[in-house]
């Protein structure tokens, strides 16, 4: 099935301008509609300033939010404008507190969310938060891009990182259509368990129902051999030449599942490649 709504977040023109072209020719590869949610963020937490000056910082912060969003939102249009797919662009101001919140609203029943690495030179903690509340505040699978890519990414070559847990078969199931079109795809699985049911096959199962789809994929069985498992995935999509990496979200905190968790964290912030995530 293929994505037919897309959307993606732009904060500030100069920095997401890559993502935003890259979004374009997903939206045009796949014939859907693209929204653009143009989002100014006000940084400040009132309650850390003293009587009277809190007021009047708030006020000046979001009048500042108010007009980065506007900003963004003219220059986005100028942007679409000149491109050939259905497209539409909001624009809205939030404290950084309330993200979570706006992006729910226009991500929940979107096909797909695009969005850049949150980690870089030129990103913020309002990255951050941005791809915590696509992440773990909808049910939509999000693509992220490395910094710099503006075109529709390859998908020639896949992994797909899979340990049987919910969130990992979440991201495959919302990848089924790039999947399809992939020439090749690795079952890419760590240190299985060794007293598990499926020990004597381990990824023969959802082998088996991607083969069903006509996806035709082989299966690593990779060892724990550096501290973190994202180190391992990294270095065997390095060495399978992947275009791709699909693997589910983990939130690190059961009470406030939009925190990060390690392997999330630390894919986000080494991936080279385009990363399809799902919690």
């Amino acid at each position: 099935m293929a994505y037919k709504t897309i959307v993606t977040i732009c904060r500030d023109i100069d920095i997401d301008a890559a993502h935003l072209d890259a979004s374009i020719a997903m939206a045009a590869a796949q014939g859907a509609h693209l929204h653009v949610l143009a989002l100014g963020v006000d940084r400040t937490q009132p309650g850390v300033y003293f009587a009277g000056a809190s007021a009047i910082t708030v006020d000046t912060a979001m009048r500042d939010a108010m007009d980065d969003a506007r900003a963004t939102e003219k220059a986005v249009r100028e942007r679409l404008k000149k491109s050939d797919v259905a497209w539409d662009v909001s624009g809205a101001y939030a404290q950084i507190g309330a993200v979570s919140q706006i992006v729910s609203r226009h991500a929940t029943l979107a096909d797909l969310v695009i969005l850049p690495k949150p980690y870089g030179p030129a990103r913020a903690p309002e990255d951050v938060a941005i791809i915590e509340a696509a992440l773990f505040s909808t049910q939509t699978p999000v693509l992220v891009l490395p910094e710099g890519m503006d075109t529709n990414p390859e998908t020639n070559r896949i992994v797909v990182a899979w340990n049987q847990s919910n969130e990992s078969l979440a991201a495959i199931r919302a990848g089924l259509s790039i999947l399809c079109n992939a020439q090749a795809v690795n079952i890419a699985i760590i240190d299985p368990p060794a007293h598990d049911p499926d020990r004597s096959d381990p990824g023969g199962l959802l082998a088996e129902m991607l083969s069903r789809h006509d996806i035709r994929c082989d299966i690593s069985v990779l060892s724990r051999t550096m501290p973190r498992i994202s180190d391992v995935l990294m270095r065997h999509v390095s060495d399978r030449n992947a275009d791709m990496l699909v693997m589910g979200a983990y939130g690190h905190s059961r009470f406030r599942e939009a925190i990060l968790g390690g392997a999330t964290r630390n894919m986000l912030e080494m991936a080279n490649v385009p990363v399809l995530m799902a919690h």
